[in-house]
């Protein structure tokens, strides 16, 4: 059976050393993005649309959760809309703020996001692409 699935990527975890308040954090943060949890387990949820993407849980190992330097995670917008109304999620479900909503012309014209550290500290962002733009600009 073939998967339709355009990404290149099977699923991202991030671990967690609150499990209950990391999973709220992400059902309200990922919300606006259209994500829910798909499947769950005892100190792990994953997330997605239609498919299990993005995990998070306690680390399998049962050693304390840690935060990678230079790592984040970004989840695709729809608009610039779902990018602001996620970050607004974000922080009023206790994340911070760690680049507010805006364009980040560095990454290409077409590029709009916004960055938050979760309850953990790590580093996840919503991101748009606009794809008439970037065409008109010979990107895509």
């Amino acid at each position: 059976m073939a998967n339709d699935n355009p990404s290149i990527i099977s699923h991202v975890s991030l671990g967690t050393n609150q499990f209950d308040k990391a999973r709220a954090f992400y059902l309200k943060a990922l919300a606006p993005l259209g994500c829910k949890i798909i499947m769950e387990h005892p100190g792990v949820a994953a997330f997605g649309k239609q498919f299990p993407e993005f995990w998070v849980g306690e680390p399998h190992d049962g050693k304390k959760a840690e935060i990678g330097n230079g790592t984040h995670v970004s989840f695709a917008a729809g608009s610039k809309a779902e990018v602001d109304a996620f970050h607004k999620a974000a922080v009023a479900a206790g994340g911070s703020d760690d680049g507010k909503p805006g364009p980040r012309e560095e990454y290409g014209e077409p590029y709009y996001g916004a960055f938050i550290r979760d309850l953990d500290g790590h580093k996840i962002e919503a991101t748009f692409w606009d794809e008439e733009l970037a065409k008109k600009l010979g990107m895509g």
